[in-house]
């Protein structure tokens, strides 16, 4: 019986506002794709990606366009050259991935050659605000670990620091979402060290970026828009001392799996981090986040309702499932 492959789009609602330096949302809009054979359904989920001009129906159309040689038994190694690195493919190689899972009674993890996964704690995100509202925020929120900071190169230095009074115990990283210029970078980066910032995440955009060789680095600095994929990772030296990948970006877990190593063997720390989604693209990502230096996987906490047996949250610690969501 040959795989049977159905997308769809699904809108979840943000619990309030989700603000970053390009926008706000209230309720984030994602693909879902099922891969259906021998009575067994693998998913997958991805968010169309905005900031490379992803949409929703450009994503069902790239799906739409490989069904046919899914259903004639491509892998997930075909699919890889099938669809560029993209949302798209992310839904799919994840699908396929819980699908192969569920039909040999294997775990996700096993197949993918990886430890049993165990429990990650996520960096838990404040989104953008004045300062006094992301001050009131970080004292809601004080008890968790670790803060990440949207900014945009207004009030920043202010933002932080109330952030860093309401919450004098949690570590903080930020991110600029390309948001600076070089001459915010050089105003804010050595303050921003002073009150305990780890990490700036993406301070320039991307095409901006290669001025960060000859800046100071008094705090690592983290790439996020400029690192997609392994092509990508070549020009990040020396300008960058970690990358973020995101399974959207990379294309899947396949991809996902493959970037961190090569960017491991490279020197550079590792962040795993998402869009804000649904606990469905949480569980893959959490496979590769294992022991990083960073995870961002707190997209279901900032979402007014999380899929039926999602992931589960002990506060910022994201505990992996037993497969019954995704991961056979």
């Amino acid at each position: 019986m040959p795989p049977h492959v159905t997308a769809r789009a699904e809108s979840w609602p943000v619990a309030g506002e989700f603000r970053i330096s390009r926008g706000a949302v209230t309720s984030v809009e994602v693909v879902v794709v099922e891969i259906e054979q021998h009575g067994v359904t693998g998913r997958g989920e991805c968010r169309p990606y905005s900031r490379s001009g992803e949409t929703v129906d450009e994503v069902l159309a790239q799906i739409e366009r490989v069904v046919p040689e899914i259903a004639a038994s491509m892998d997930r190694a075909a699919l890889q050259s099938a669809l560029p690195p993209g949302a798209a493919r992310n839904a799919l190689d994840c699908a396929l991935w819980d699908l192969r899972a569920r039909l040999t009674g294997t775990p996700v993890w096993r197949l993918a050659g990886l430890a049993e996964p165990g429990p990650v704690t996520t960096a838990y995100t404040l989104s953008l605000a004045e300062p006094d509202v992301m001050g009131r925020a970080a004292r809601d929120n004080a008890h968790r670990p670790l803060l990440k900071l949207k900014l945009d190169g207004g009030p920043d230095l202010e933002r932080v620091e109330a952030v860093r009074a309401a919450a004098p115990r949690a570590r903080i990283i930020v991110d600029a979402n390309e948001g600076w210029t070089v001459e915010r970078y050089l105003e804010l980066c050595s303050p921003l060290g002073a009150l305990g910032v780890e990490l700036i995440e993406q301070p320039l955009p991307e095409g901006d970026d290669g001025a960060l060789a000859d800046l100071p680095r008094p705090v690592p600095v983290c790439a996020d828009e400029s690192c997609r994929d392994r092509a990508t990772l070549s020009r990040l030296a020396g300008l960058y001392d970690a990358v973020n990948i995101k399974l959207d970006k990379a294309g899947g877990l396949t991809e996902a799996l493959a970037l961190r190593h090569e960017a491991e063997t490279a020197g550079l720390r590792i962040m795993v981090g998402m869009m804000v989604a649904t606990s469905l693209a949480v569980a893959p990502a959490l496979l590769v986040a294992q022991g990083v230096a960073v995870a961002d996987l707190d997209g279901p906490l900032l979402l007014a309702r999380d899929r039926a047996g999602g992931v589960v949250y002990a506060e910022s610690r994201a505990l992996p499932g037993h497969g019954a969501l995704w991961g056979g």
